[in-house]
């Protein structure tokens, strides 16, 4: 396979920042453009100071957190609240053929930043702007991080437990779903562009985008008026389905019976318990209905064992999977074998992980190709190359605390 990339060539300006600006531009970086990160000391991106650190010594150029998001790119410090600092950003926006932004709507037009300025003498210009509920509204300029968008999109009402509360999905969870969806739209505004030469605006609104994975409750609600709610580990079309303790601490196997076949595959595996026999349990219906006692069966059998050995035993007859923490997935065995984790040599932390290419190409690579950027990194480099700055200006941008390095 030759070297070549799908994006080579494209200039982004990453104005984005903690997760779903910075995810977009990541999978166009690893693709071959060239993506230059907007980044401060005086404002740093949130995730510079979120956990895990490199060896558990917090810095704002050793989390992996926003490390992981953020390699492929180059990094240009700037002080955006200073005048000069939103004239390179207005230069760099002429450089670029796509931006990528996430501030609160109104901050770009503040700084002399808006699409209809920066595409006067761009037309081409692809500019992306993304946060919570979208650039208009009366919610438009409400703050919040996307584990608020999870509870507002209705994804804590469906996780839990019938007689509990609501469960907070992991993390900003709508974070993890909004940036496939704003990949494919500047991925879409391209070819247009492409075709046309005509640049855009795209607005995506996380609380939107995140709707999309909730099809089929919108659906039975649209159409039989029923509200979807917690169910635990329960499923409207298998069972017993469930997440079952096995021998060791904190040790998990998830199950998912899906048929009568799978059921029969289950009990044989199992060795042919007693209790299993039961007639109720050859439908889907009557295992259903006793679910819970089932479960419990399962359990007392699972506890018995290791999670390794359970999942061997089990597939492929019966679906099944371990639960992995985040040691066991870097140790995984299949993920070891498609060396999916990269090792890259980063100026702080030194050789460390990164999550590798989410898709194979026959024909062009996507791999990381640098370390995530210190603050600034790359700002001579980026100032002298791409804008024609010379020495002397940038040292007096330096001094003037316009433009910002930290390494």
């Amino acid at each position: 396979m030759e070297n070549n990339r799908i994006f080579e060539g494209l200039k982004v300006w990453d104005m984005s920042w903690v997760g779903v600006g910075p995810l977009t531009a990541r999978y166009l970086a690893d693709n071959g453009a060239t993506v230059v990160r907007l980044d401060s000391t005086s404002h740093p991106d949130i995730l510079r100071t979120a956990p895990p650190f490199k060896d558990g010594v917090p810095g704002f150029n050793r989390s992996m957190f926003y490390g992981d998001y953020n390699c492929s790119k180059l990094g240009l410090g700037l002080n955006m609240k200073k005048p000069e600092a939103h004239d390179i950003a207005f230069e760099m926006a002429q450089w670029a053929d796509v931006i990528i932004e996430s501030f609160t709507p109104g901050t770009m037009a503040n700084w002399g930043l808006s699409y209809e300025a920066l595409s006067e003498n761009n037309p081409r210009l692809i500019m992306l702007s993304t946060c919570m509920q979208g650039q208009t509204g009366p919610r438009a300029s409400y703050p919040g991080f996307g584990n608020l968008m999870a509870s507002m999109s209705g994804f804590y009402e469906i996780t839990g437990w019938p007689d509990r509360d609501p469960v907070m999905v992991y993390g900003a969870y709508t974070d993890f779903i909004a940036q496939r969806f704003t990949t494919m739209s500047v991925v879409a505004a391209l070819d247009h562009c492409h075709r046309t030469g005509e640049g855009q605006f795209i607005d995506v609104a996380q609380f939107e985008a995140s709707l999309q994975f909730l099809g089929p409750e919108f659906l039975d609600f649209e159409v039989n008026q029923q509200a979807v709610t917690r169910s635990g580990n329960a499923d409207s079309k298998m069972a017993p389905h469930g997440v079952y303790p096995c021998q060791g601490e904190d040790q998990w196997i998830a199950i998912a019976v899906k048929d009568n076949q799978e059921w029969a595959a289950l009990k044989s595996l199992m060795g042919s318990p007693a209790w299993a026999a039961d007639p109720r349990f050859d439908s889907f219906q009557g295992r259903n209905e006793s679910e819970s006692v089932i479960n419990d069966h399962i359990s007392q059998w699972t506890s018995s064992q290791s999670s390794e050995a359970i999942f061997k035993l089990l597939q492929p007859a019966v679906s099944a999977g371990l639960v992995h923490d985040c040691e066991h997935l870097y140790t995984d065995d299949q993920i070891v074998h498609r060396n999916y984790f990269v090792d890259i040599e980063h100026p702080v932390m030194g050789t460390v992980p990164y999550n590798g290419a989410q898709t194979a190409f026959s024909e062009s690579d996507n791999q990381p190709t640098k370390a995530s950027p210190c603050i600034g990194e790359d700002s001579h480099y980026v100032l002298k190359e791409f804008l024609n700055f010379d020495d002397p200006k940038i040292e007096e941008m330096l001094k003037s605390d316009v433009v910002q390095i930290c390494v």
